[in-house]
């Protein structure tokens, strides 16, 4: 590989990580690296960033004896040398380093291109005034910021919250990453004012860097866009999911389905604890009341017990499901017509609280299954496809988690669902969270992404029920069944109304 490209590969590499290199250290690495293959040096890269960050580091500058230290230490483990690395990866579910960091850069790119479409940041072909062109903004990289010995003043900068130090945050993008001071930050932006403010998720900051500080007076969310807006520059691509390639939401005759179906009806509950006498009661009570007119479909979430049950939580949600299934053969118009959907919830069997959750395992399902055909246990979270809205359905107590790791919590009058729904939908993403407070399966990030804006998004959390519609989106939580008076809401396709039950 040409010098120069490599010391560049190397540069952002390290950058990445939070460390810098000295100039020796980059020279040096350049040429111990000039004979590895472009296949292997990816892996070299990592595994010299794994040894230098072993080693007692004073600051994130990075010396060539440190740089050389770390070789050492890679040759010593390899039996051979430095170049020696498997070509035969095992697959694995939590995927590889580089996974981990194309969550966090293809969140950011996709953030990024939706800030510069906004009329804020896009600046004007022809200016037909002087002061028109005043009202822009323009976003900087970190790197500029860091490339400068003096004050640099009234600058944007797209970012990531981290806190590499205790008590201490960072703002990160690929270029390169930079301390803050948030003693002045406040709110910015009459439209994106509002939001919960969380480690890792994206924001532009706005104030000036000085003495390698970036000192913030105001935060911001990248603004948020409506899915019309993102399917004009990308035309029919389907990045919702599902067997066609292309997106079927400008399709003419699903769309007149659509409006002609306006008996269309889907319910939605969520924590429905089967393994309760009184929950199995209720849904006794709420078929009966549908069975003159069944929904399309009934979508419930987890968790589908009240509590852990250990060992033998398995065989009793097992009897849960049956109980169920001899529920739903009661009303043959319901059992006939309706569609029933499962969405597991953190604490139901299954593989911890790493997301996305797989299904419900078949030995569970399998009897309900046989007795209810038009059953469909699916994954956490799940997208639906109904003519030409799309809607995501995620179950997971969020609205609280998210509150108790605010950077800032907010000072405006708004109330915290609106917060909530506008963060997730600027985040572009579900759990715009710290992975250790969010573990999520780093190859499967993309299925925990909001992009383009869908027509309606589910989530069901144990917080107070809401409804909320955010940038042509209508957001929904259900609410939990059994603690909120067993209450759930209905979805009404045809002319997207909510109702509470």
């Amino acid at each position: 590989m040409e010098p120069e490209r490599l010391r560049r590969r190397l540069g952002s590499a390290f950058r990445l990580r939070g460390l810098l290199l000295r100039a020796d250290a980059l020279k040096y690495l350049t040429e111990a690296l000039q004979s590895v293959s472009e296949v292997e040096l990816d892996n070299v890269i990592e595994n010299v960033i794994d040894a230098v960050e072993k080693q007692p580091l004073s600051s994130n500058m990075i010396e060539q004896s440190t740089v050389e230290a770390a070789v050492q230490e890679c040759s010593q483990a390899s039996d051979e040398t430095i170049l020696s690395m498997t070509n035969f990866p095992v697959p694995n579910l939590f995927g590889t380093a580089r996974d981990k960091a194309e969550l966090f850069r293809e969140r950011y790119s996709i953030l990024q291109q939706r800030t510069h479409r906004h009329e804020l940041f896009t600046p004007s072909a022809v200016v037909a005034h002087p002061d028109d062109s005043r009202s822009k903004f323009q976003l900087k990289t970190i790197e500029t910021l860091l490339g400068n010995t003096t004050k640099v003043g009234e600058v944007i900068v797209l970012g990531m919250i981290t806190q590499l130090k205790e008590g201490k945050f960072f703002l990160e993008d690929p270029t390169g990453v930079v301390q803050l001071d948030l003693s002045k930050a406040i709110s910015f932006f009459y439209d994106f004012h509002s939001g919960l403010y969380t480690e890792s998720c994206f924001v532009l900051a706005e104030g000036w860097y000085e003495d390698e500080v970036f000192h913030v007076n105001a935060f911001g969310f990248p603004p948020t866009e409506p899915s019309a807006t993102t399917r004009g520059f990308y035309g029919n691509v389907n990045f919702f999911g599902g067997p066609s390639s292309a997106s079927v939401k400008a399709s003419a005759k699903l769309k007149q389905l659509e409006d002609e179906n306006e008996d269309a009806m889907f319910v939605f509950l969520s924590d429905v604890w089967l393994d309760q006498a009184e929950v199995l009661e209720k849904l006794h009570t709420m078929f009966s009341g549908y069975s003159s007119a069944p929904p399309t479909c009934f979508f419930f979430c987890g968790n589908f017990s009240s509590a852990p049950y250990g060992k033998n939580q398995i065989q009793s949600l097992k009897g849960s499901l049956k109980a169920l299934a001899d529920i739903i053969c009661e009303y043959p118009s319901i059992h006939k017509s309706s569609r029933f959907v499962f969405v597991p919830g953190p604490e139901d069997p299954g593989p911890g609280s790493i997301l996305p959750r797989p299904p419900l395992a078949e030995n569970i399902t399998e009897e309900f299954r046989q007795l209810v055909p038009f059953s469909v246990f699916t994954t956490n979270p799940c997208r639906i496809q109904y003519c030409t809205q799309e809607i995501i359905i995620f179950r997971e107590d969020l609205v609280n988690k998210m509150c108790r790791n605010c950077v800032r919590f907010p000072n405006s009058n708004m109330d915290i669902p609106n917060h909530f729904v506008k963060t997730i939908l600027s985040q572009g993403h579900l759990t715009p969270l710290p992975l250790y407070v969010s573990p999520v399966y780093w190859a499967y990030d993309y299925a925990l992404r909001v992009y383009p804006v869908p027509d309606m998004l589910v989530i069901a959390d144990k917080y107070d029920p809401f409804t909320v519609t955010n940038t042509d989106c209508l957001c929904i939580n259900p609410g939990s069944f059994p603690r909120s008076g067993f209450s759930f809401k209905v979805f009404y396709p045809s002319n997207k109304t909510v109702e509470d039950r």
